[in-house]
């Protein structure tokens, strides 16, 4: 398996999940307390130092309300 770290699929994560943090007029403050995190957790997950695992990622579409399966599906079309 190929790291996935910094890959165009990840970068394109990151910038939906940043996208729709500040559509949601979260900080990464407010979004942290949601997850039950500290605030350099989304820092980490945003700037692309750390992976986002499935629950962690279904949790994330519930709080900042977006389809997960469409946002996988999108990324699984994405050329490596």
């Amino acid at each position: 398996m190929v790291k996935t770290l910094g890959t165009q699929r990840h970068r394109s994560l990151i910038a939906l999940l940043i996208e729709r943090r500040e559509a949601s007029g979260l900080t990464q403050s407010e979004l942290a307390a949601k997850l039950g995190q500290y605030q350099s957790f989304v820092a980490r997950l945003e700037s692309g130092q750390r992976r986002v695992d499935v629950i962690e990622f279904i949790e994330l579409a519930e709080i900042l309300r977006f389809d997960a399966s469409a946002v996988i599906r999108t990324l699984a079309a994405e050329t490596h």
